[in-house]
């Protein structure tokens, strides 16, 4: 195992990641973060002030620190073209190389989208499609199909570009779409075609819709912005003072202007291309490069962004003693061999996935009842490939383990999500990984195989193995109580 540090100087902070590295895995370990008015001093002066430089520095000095501390190996320091703004850049970054060893590159314009790109298409799953970037002074709207760049375009406009001090934002959103038509822009779009939106921006319009959606999931990634959404979040905005506007809770950056810009600018672009609904992305300029600078060169590209995550969860969480892979197989034998018995379409495949590799999440709070505090861990675990119904439901699985830990009221938190299908599903599919983990009680994959026969009342589970399987039989048969309150047949394992 590595450890890789990402020191990433943009307009508004400084910020300093730390990854665990192993096998193409990767996992966050540290992250820091030092708020500046970088942007704002540069569009006054041109120049960086002393006490700017001198504070950077110091900081610096002590991300240096920590990175030796970590026992890093590799180093990648970045800085956005904001910097180049600053006439005497030049002196501060030899001043920085000087006093830290830190030898930042500065990225352009077709820098910043190759890493973008390999951000997002790692953390929204969508074969093809558009990604647009909302930033504080470039917006990018770049078109892929299958992982590949087919064409993009940089509009030298953003959150710091665009006046919303004089006039009405209706007015300031018609100035945007006039300019984004003089310069060109894609509005050609197939109607298969996913749209992610990334960027502060998107973030925050996002984080505000669901506040008014009433939205039950506080998970930003893969949230689904609506036109009509969009356009309630926009009037209410608009609706507000800026004063109001810096109150509201859940947003990254506090100046109002910026914020308002930044509903201009998605506001204009969802009526420029009349779309219908945005994926957001909380994908970043760090995770671009750590995949094009660390992982892409031990890791083919991968078509399936869940596997990735959960061999990585695995990867940094797993010991001498985890049967995970062995779980999610049983579980996936028991699930083809009950399918006439729980009924359950395909959909519920990827929620049993997740649940099943993960049975045994909630052990980092609880050893002993680790399936009561899987659902966070599952929820909140930064999975990628997956919908926010999909997370929802993997947790109540892994909850549902033991039934006794299920709550109704837990559950009709999430009733704008979720359905009463769903609710009949995690109960099923819950039964299904705990008998998955019964059937591997000895923790080696003593059973290689399931054939189920259902007889009136009963089922007749015989199991497949080469060496003595008792104990896996007297374990699952544990399960036999739980299994009729939930499909009402008894169960028999042989």
């Amino acid at each position: 195992m590595e450890k890789i540090a990402i020191i990433e100087l943009n307009e508004k902070a400084l910020k300093l990641s730390i990854y665990k590295v192993s096998n193409g895995k990767s996992a966050i370990a540290l992250v820091k973060n030092q708020n500046y008015a970088l942007g704002e001093e540069l569009e006054k002066s041109e120049l960086l002030s002393p006490a700017t430089k001198n504070e950077m520095l110091e900081v610096l000095k002590v991300y240096r620190k920590l990175i030796e501390d970590y026992g890093i190996s590799k180093i990648i320091s970045a800085t956005t073209s904001v910097l180049l703004k600053a006439r005497n850049y030049r002196g501060f970054l030899d001043e920085v190389y000087n006093n830290t060893g830190l030898n930042f590159v500065v990225l352009n314009d077709d820098d910043y989208i190759k890493y973008l790109f390999n951000a997002v298409v790692n953390s929204i799953d969508s074969a093809k499609g558009v990604f647009i970037y909302v930033g504080s002074y470039s917006t990018y709207v770049v078109k892929y199909n299958r992982r590949a760049i087919l064409g993009s375009i940089t509009y030298k406009i953003g959150t710091y570009s665009v006046d919303v001090k004089n006039g009405n934002l209706d007015s300031v959103v018609k100035n945007i779409r006039a300019q984004l038509v003089k310069e060109g822009f894609i509005n050609d779009l197939e109607d298969d075609v996913k749209v992610v939106g990334m960027g502060d921006a998107f973030i925050s319009i996002g984080r505000i819709a669901k506040k008014i959606q009433k939205y039950s999931l506080n998970v930003d990634n893969n949230f689904i912005l609506t036109r009509e959404n969009m356009d309630k979040t926009y009037q209410f905005i608009k609706g507000l003072e800026l004063d109001k506007i810096r109150k509201i809770k859940g947003i990254d950056y506090d100046d109002a202007e910026k914020i308002s810009a930044g509903f201009a600018l998605i506001k204009a672009i969802f009526e420029e291309l009349s779309l219908k609904e945005v994926t957001i992305s909380t994908a970043n300029l760090r995770g671009g490069l750590l995949q094009v600078n660390v992982l892409s060169a031990s890791q083919e590209k991968f078509n399936d962004l869940l596997s990735n995550s959960l061999e990585s969860y695995l990867e940094f969480n797993s010991d001498e003693f985890s049967i995970n892979q062995s779980v999610y197989n049983m579980a996936t034998i028991l699930f083809k061999q009950l399918k006439v018995m729980h009924k359950l379409p395909r959909f519920y495949v990827k929620p049993l996935r997740i649940a099943s590799f993960m049975y045994d999440c909630g052990r980092c709070i609880n050893r002993e009842n680790y399936e009561k505090y899987g659902f966070d861990k599952i929820v909140f675990s930064e999975l990628a490939g997956v919908t926010h119904r999909e997370l929802l439901i993997a947790g109540f699985i892994c909850v549902c383990q033991n039934l006794d830990d299920f709550s109704l009221n837990d559950w009709i938190k999430y009733k704008d999500i979720l359905t009463d299908e769903d609710l009949d599903a995690v109960r099923k599919l819950g039964i299904i990984v705990k008998l998955a983990v019964a059937l591997n009680a000895s923790r080696k994959p003593i059973i290689q195989d399931i054939v189920c026969d259902i007889l009136g009342d009963s089922i007749i589970m015989k199991t497949v193995s080469e060496t003595n399987a008792s104990f896996e039989v007297l374990e699952g048969m544990k399960v036999a109580q739980d299994y009729k309150k939930v499909y009402k047949k008894s169960l028999q394992i042989i």
